[in-house]
């Protein structure tokens, strides 16, 4: 509990930037808390990681500090990404209102990072949960760097078109597929090492969480997608095609869920 603790309290600090304006509570916040939870992992446990606990804990630093560096530049650079910042934030967030979400993220981040930290505590040697784990990991980060790439790229070319290139032709949101898979590996590297109630419970509130988060951003992204490129017959042919979050699965919309809502 002592080290859950710990990992709460790296979250907490890492996103308290969130009281300036809340969405950064669940986006560079979030990134620099995943990064920040891989140091205090490694500063934990440096007398004995194994080669599979100490690789997830640098994907857990690469990831956050890319995702964190990215949002943080994207809004330092793009005019267009400052206006939509800043119509998302509008709404007044009352102060208990803010608490409430910066908690609530916190204990998010150190839930979606524990499995790892079960590991480390049973002193589990490498094996084909920690290595599958990884690999889906890898898979994912790898995912969310491309897309951004391609995303960047595409609009540079025409900024007023959707992306339909790259990963963009297996599914609309290729990074939040790479979310998934991220998130998805950390769960499969503990399944041998959950051996109370308390660290099943942690471990997949995470996992749920963080579904019920892509399916959320999801949904938001289709709708803002729907009022830029619904009057687009070749979006309209995109979305008829291409699935929304998960490649070959036929889900192809997801916002008449209003209780998809984050």
């Amino acid at each position: 509990m002592l080290k859950l603790g710990i990992l709460l309290l790296v979250a907490l600090v890492l996103s308290v930037y969130g009281f300036w304006m809340y969405v950064y509570f669940f986006s560079i916040g979030y990134g620099f808390s995943i990064a920040g939870i891989g140091i205090a992992l490694l500063a934990m446990f440096y007398d004995h990681l194994s080669v599979s606990t100490m690789v997830m804990c640098v994907l857990f630093i690469v990831y956050g500090l890319r995702l964190g560096g990215y949002l943080l530049l994207r809004e330092i650079k793009s005019t267009a990404y400052k206006t939509l910042l800043k119509t998302e934030s509008r709404a007044k967030v009352a102060v208990g209102a803010k608490f409430a979400i910066w908690i609530s993220c916190a204990l998010l981040y150190m839930c979606e990072c524990a499995p790892v930290l079960f590991r480390m505590e049973t002193g589990k040697a490498d094996d084909v949960f920690a290595v599958v784990g990884i690999i889906f990991m890898a898979v994912g980060i790898l995912m969310e760097f491309f897309a951004d790439i391609q995303k960047t790229k595409a609009k540079k070319v025409n900024p007023k078109r959707f992306v339909s290139t790259g990963l963009y032709r297996l599914v609309r949101c290729p990074n939040y597929f790479g979310e998934i898979l991220l998130w998805t590996g950390v769960l499969i590297s503990g399944l041998n090492v959950y051996h109370t109630v308390l660290q099943w419970v942690v471990a997949l509130l995470g996992y749920i969480g963080i579904l019920y988060v892509m399916f959320s951003g999801t949904r938001r992204l289709e709708l803002r997608q729907d009022k830029n490129y619904g009057e687009d017959p070749e979006y309209q042919e995109y979305i008829k095609k291409t699935p929304i979050l998960l490649p070959f699965i036929p889900l192809y919309s997801v916002k008449k869920h209003k209780w998809l809502v984050a």
